[in-house]
């Protein structure tokens, strides 16, 4: 078994980045989901499930001190980490946080592509939100995710949900951090702890799903027939919800890089 792909998305429910290796700090991968956008009114977090447009976002992590914005029709804006000048609450689900607002040029540049007021916050390695203490120990932090910091899927569950639909379907539908090669479909449902590299991690929850699959990641569109969620439905559904694929946490710091290999410790 092996890693054999490495996503980081800089902005949450923009484009990914696929990388070759990434450092890990205390809220995932360096750079993942540490920027968001949020209704300038309530600053409530926006994603692709009400906002489709927002899977043509690219959205690069410049360093440590920017992010880099491009979109079909805009032009290029490099927008600096903020300080703490300005701060903004912010709401993603059922968790709060008071975040360095971006500012109005990155502001302005987003309402235009979304189409309604919005703004850009940003969330230091110093501050994150806690993770799930159902699932989680005190103190173990993640970004602007939908509550993990790290999201694992099996190379070979994709490709036996492709056979089951019947035609291509792009990793990218389910958004990522690793990509594990080398398993038999869901064979990560069954594990505790692993280790790639030298990194090891916590398996604590399967990842329940919502309608962003069935959007194209490279068009925007939805699946007419929603797939392939309709799919999923009809053998991946549990208690709670349709599952694919594993959230973790890392049992400390370290570095990624394709290619590394796999272990299952537990």
């Amino acid at each position: 078994m092996h890693l054999s792909s490495l996503y980081r998305f800089p902005l949450k429910s923009a484009a990914g980045e696929a990388l070759q290796q990434c450092a890990s700090d205390a809220l995932g991968l360096v750079g993942d989901r540490r920027w968001m956008v949020v209704a300038a009114g309530t600053g409530r977090f926006l994603t692709q499930r009400a906002v489709p447009t927002m899977a043509l976002l690219q959205a690069h992590w410049d360093g440590e001190t920017a992010l880099r914005l491009t979109a079909p029709g805009m032009q290029e804006l490099l927008v600096a980490v903020p300080d703490a000048k300005v701060m903004r609450c912010v709401q993603i689900w059922s968790s709060n946080a008071v975040v360095p607002d971006a500012g109005d040029a990155a502001a302005a540049w987003l309402t235009d592509f979304l189409g309604q007021p919005c703004r850009l916050v940003y969330l230091p390695e110093d501050d994150g939100i806690q993770v799930d203490l159902d699932y989680a120990r005190l103190g173990e932090r993640t970004a602007f995710s939908d509550g993990f910091p790290f999201l694992l899927i099996g190379q070979g569950s994709l490709d036996d949900l492709i056979r089951r639909v019947g035609r291509p379907l792009e990793m990218l539908r389910f958004r990522p951090n690793l990509v594990i090669s080398g398993t038999e479909p869901y064979a990560e449902d069954g594990w505790t702890r692993i280790r790639i590299g030298q990194l090891a991690f916590r398996i604590v929850k399967p990842c329940s799903r919502c309608v962003i699959p069935t959007l194209d990641p490279f068009t925007a569109e939805r699946d007419p027939d929603r797939e392939p969620l309709n799919t999923l439905l009809t053998y991946r559904k549990g208690k709670g919800g349709v599952f694919f694929g594993q959230n973790l946490i890392a049992e400390g710091t370290g570095e990624l890089e394709v290619g590394m290999p796999v272990e299952v410790l537990e």
